[in-house]
């Protein structure tokens, strides 16, 4: 059954591609030891078309790619996606008569685990000043179903977690701090927010190649974006669009990357050899509340005074061959509180291997 639907998928993808022609050192290591066989095996691995087991995703965020060290400095999210239709049934019967899920779409579920690390502007003072961001960490699971028919995905995951110590942003940081060259010891942890659990809801909705054209032989698609949170953590509701141009534009949602932000997906199908392309896209983000800058539901804690509105303008490429997929993402944000000022960035990388 599923070695059908998977199929038919890959017969869909060849009609559909616009052109034919084709948390701590325990947490790095852990990281590690999960990837390195994962490489392995894809790289030794017979390819076929009925070979759909599920998508392995590792992403990496920080913010030295573009040579700073505050704000949103660091986040690391692991998944695993199943194949086509390997979802409990409960779910995937829940998904078929839910309005938020596309009809006769392909349903999967994505287990993902993560940290994101957020500092104050100058990581090297003792006492941050009170108007800069507070020290926060961020460590979570997560479980999520998407749904997709080749035209729109779908994607509603609930995650569950940590915000303060006990999420060891602090020992992360420190510990990669060890190992970076020039890179000063952060002094202030001792005024990160405190402990509190975490729990955030969030679905997002893709329309893929709302538009398309070709140019010179290289495919262009347009594909808007929408997406709502609702939580503890973060509430925000965001539209925006994504171009990409590239040569055989297949099913892709462009790479996963750490909320909030724009939305992305680890789905992607194989392509038959090297294809690759390169996206551009702008997100605005409404933002009700936002843990780390709002400070601590439970306990007194260090806060400053939020933007309500902040806007993502992302660029960057993907390359696939055959069942694996790399791609980064360089990210320009606007200031998300009163006293930040110019606009902040980082890089994403993603490393996405399809069994």
């Amino acid at each position: 059954m599923i070695g059908s639907a998977v199929k038919s998928m890959a017969g869909y993808c060849r009609h559909i591609c616009l052109y034919r022609g084709g948390g701590g050192q325990g947490l790095v290591v852990m990281l590690l030891l999960l990837l390195v066989p994962a490489v392995l095996c894809a790289a030794t691995g017979q390819e076929t078309p009925e070979t759909d087991k599920g998508i392995f995703s590792l992403t990496f965020e920080n913010d030295k790619f573009a040579h700073f060290d505050d704000n949103y400095t660091n986040g690391v999210r692991i998944s695993w996606l199943s194949g086509i239709n390997d979802v409990p049934h409960l779910l995937r019967t829940a998904a078929a008569r839910s309005p938020l899920f596309p009809d006769h779409g392909d349903s999967r579920i994505e287990y993902a685990a993560g940290q994101s690390m957020y500092t104050p502007g100058n990581i090297k003072l003792v006492n941050p000043p009170l108007t800069d961001r507070p020290y926060a960490g961020w460590l979570y699971g997560s479980v999520g179903v998407i749904s997709e028919n080749g035209i729109r995905l779908h994607q509603l995951e609930l995650k569950l977690g940590v915000v303060g110590p006990s999420s060891k942003a602090e020992e992360a940081q420190k510990f990669v701090h060890e190992y970076i060259s020039d890179s000063p010891e952060p002094m202030g942890w001792h005024t990160q927010l405190p402990d509190e659990p975490g729990i955030q809801l969030t679905y997002q909705r893709s329309w893929r190649a709302v538009a398309t054209t070709e140019i010179y032989d290289f495919g262009i698609d347009f594909t808007p974006t929408s997406a709502i949170a609702l939580g503890t953590v973060f509430d925000y509701v965001e539209a925006g669009a994504m171009v990409r141009m590239g040569k055989d534009l297949c099913l892709d949602y462009g790479p996963p990357r750490v909320q909030p932000s724009p939305p992305g997906s680890s789905f992607f199908t194989k392509s038959p050899g090297l294809s690759g392309y390169v996206f551009g896209g702008v997100t605005g983000r409404l933002v009700a509340h936002d843990l780390f800058l709002d400070g601590s539901f439970t306990e007194d804690s260090r806060s400053v005074e939020k933007e309500y509105f902040v806007v993502d303008l992302i660029a960057g490429a993907a390359l696939t061959w055959k069942n694996i997929r790399f791609t980064y993402t360089h990210t320009y944000r606007t200031p998300e509180f009163e006293a930040q000022h110019g606009l902040e960035q980082y890089g994403s990388m993603t490393l996405s291997i399809k069994f």
